[in-house]
């Protein structure tokens, strides 16, 4: 029987075309909520050091209206940290972040960061908050997050999903089945996540090691044809496709 493949639907980039204006309006908050009714499983928010998109009160607000766990996506800095033991959300996902990049654009060096990682990543799990790590689908990178405690790692699909060959999305399709086996053969629950799109999630939903895909800027950008309701229930439909769900 397959585990059923959660979707985290992330909220970032309706609250990018609100700071692009200022004002209220679209209120990531309200997509929250459309994306519960839609289907999804998680929200996902990304707290930036800029507050390029998510701000502050954004956060307040998700913790108390939305029916959903919110994982919140953070650097591992004293600021982001005193953040979460404030609000306390379901999950912290710690990643790399610059200030000058658009988007994320690589995992988290859990191996070279060990000593830096290790107060992060003791303090969240001590406050009840589950810890994941996004990280490269690198073994090297997985048995870190092992070491350092988190019992959850993101791999990061990004590769995959920007690859321009039929030979290269198929290696990159192989380091991510590869890793997410090693993750659990290692006791790791394993999420992946980054670029995917209904043309790229099939693969990956299909791997039966991965339990939960976290999902944004292309469902807000089919948001604008379509409506975020029916982009996030295509996006559940394409999964369920590519493995049956064998109950929640």
């Amino acid at each position: 029987m397959s585990r059923h493949l959660r979707l985290g639907v992330n909220i970032d980039h309706v609250a990018t075309i609100r700071n692009a204006r200022g004002g209220r309006h679209p209120d990531p908050v309200r997509a929250a909520l459309l994306a519960a009714e839609a289907g999804a499983d998680g929200i996902t928010a990304h707290l930036r050091e800029d507050r390029r998109h998510i701000i502050d009160s954004d956060i307040e607000r998700l913790v108390a209206e939305i029916p959903l766990p919110l994982n919140l996506e953070m650097a591992a800095t004293d600021e982001m940290l005193a953040i979460a033991l404030r609000h306390k959300p379901h999950a912290a996902c710690i990643v790399p972040e610059k200030r000058t990049e658009v988007t994320t654009e690589g995992g988290l060096d859990a191996a070279g960061g060990f000593d830096h990682l290790t107060r992060f990543v003791g303090e969240l799990g001590a406050a009840g908050i589950r810890v994941s790590l996004f990280v490269d689908p690198e073994p090297a990178q997985l048995d870190a997050a092992r070491a350092l405690g988190a019992p959850v790692v993101e791999l990061h699909t990004g590769a995959y999903c920007e690859a321009e060959t039929w030979q290269e999305r198929e290696t990159e399709l192989s380091r991510i089945l590869h890793a997410a086996a090693h993750a659990e053969a290692i006791g790791l629950e394993c999420h992946a996540g980054h670029g995917l799109s209904f043309d790229t999630v099939g693969p990956v939903a299909a791997i039966p090691t991965i339990v939960e895909l976290n999902i944004g800027h292309f469902l807000v950008g089919e948001a604008v044809f379509g409506g975020l309701a029916a982009a996030i229930r295509e996006m559940r439909t394409l999964m369920d496709k590519a493995r049956p769900r064998g109950g929640r």
